[in-house]
């Protein structure tokens, strides 16, 4: 693992010689990590005006989130998937909807916003409570993220057929919205966002939704991202077998520059697409990597 000057010291290069421009702090969990706190002060002193975002399961939020912002964290992004604390249980394996809307609350009172929260739909499981949780968001002030369900599962089940597209995804909300497109740029975002109108009233929009539809409608050709594992690894693309390590780098003596050219060499070798068509047909360039989206830091 990095230790915490490690991963400060990654931001600084990234900032200050790749032009990273927004930082998000992602696990597994990241807040079981005891120096959370420290590592995002460490980053706000070193970067006062850098969005420094986080994305959580929301357990255990309640009691850090005032301390978060304290330390200089932006925004929050919480994932969940469910309102209905018998499906949430069956998706998480955990019986703790009250603990993560407890802490979506602490997130808000904190001002840790704009709020996103990220959900992903299953086939025959939530994806009817789609329009309810998106009625939920718009009415707190949250915006609400859909994500296609991506083939990085740890036990590789992932398949096509059973995945809820971004075009189903819409269909499902346009049974109790109106969507228009967000006049805003997109600029890279993964998410495609649309102004949310409610069907007994057109004219006045009331909140926006996104969807990241990276299986069937990818963003590759945009795609801005860079990401670094916990063991100090560079990963051009979530869904890439290859990965390049800068912990060693770092723990050599080597200067700023010197990770810097590494970390950029990778990201030149970006593959040009992640290997899957947007056919609805599963692709036979692509292969699942062995490492799930928990273990890459999704």
């Amino acid at each position: 693992m990095l230790a915490d000057s490690e991963i400060v010291r990654l931001v600084r290069i990234g900032v200050e010689h790749l032009g990273v421009r927004e930082l998000r702090l992602t696990g597994g969990e990241p807040l079981v990590r005891a120096g959370l706190a420290d590592i995002i002060g460490a980053v706000r002193a070193n970067h006062p005006d850098l969005p420094v975002s986080l994305t959580t399961n929301g357990l255990g939020l309640d009691k850090k989130a005032r301390g978060l912002k304290a330390a200089g964290l932006t925004r929050i992004n919480v994932s969940m998937d469910s309102l209905h604390p018998e499906t949430f249980a069956r998706l998480t394996r955990r019986p703790f909807l009250d603990r993560v809307l407890n802490g979506i609350d602490a997130a808000r009172d904190a001002g840790l916003g704009p709020i996103k929260i990220n959900a992903v739909l299953m086939r025959g499981i939530n994806d009817q409570e789609a329009p309810g949780l998106l009625d939920w968001a718009v009415t707190r002030g949250y915006e609400l993220r859909f994500i296609e369900q991506m083939p990085l599962d740890a036990d590789h089940g992932w398949t096509r057929q059973d995945m809820i597209t971004a075009a189903e995804i819409r269909g499902l909300l346009e049974r109790a919205f109106i969507l228009g497109p967000d006049p805003r740029q997109r600029d890279g975002a993964p998410a495609e966002r649309w102004e949310v109108r409610r069907r007994n009233s057109p004219e006045e929009v009331i909140g926006t939704v996104g969807i990241i539809a990276s299986v069937t409608e990818p963003f590759c050709a945009d795609c801005r991202r860079t990401r670094i594992t916990a063991e100090g690894k560079v990963r051009s693309c979530l869904f890439s077998h290859e990965e390049t390590d800068l912990r060693d780098l770092l723990r050599s003596g080597a200067g700023d520059e010197a990770v810097a050219e590494r970390w950029r060499a990778a990201m030149w070798a970006k593959p040009r697409a992640h290997g899957m068509d947007h056919t609805g047909l599963d692709s036979a360039d692509y292969v699942q990597p062995d490492r799930s989206m928990s273990a890459i830091g999704g």
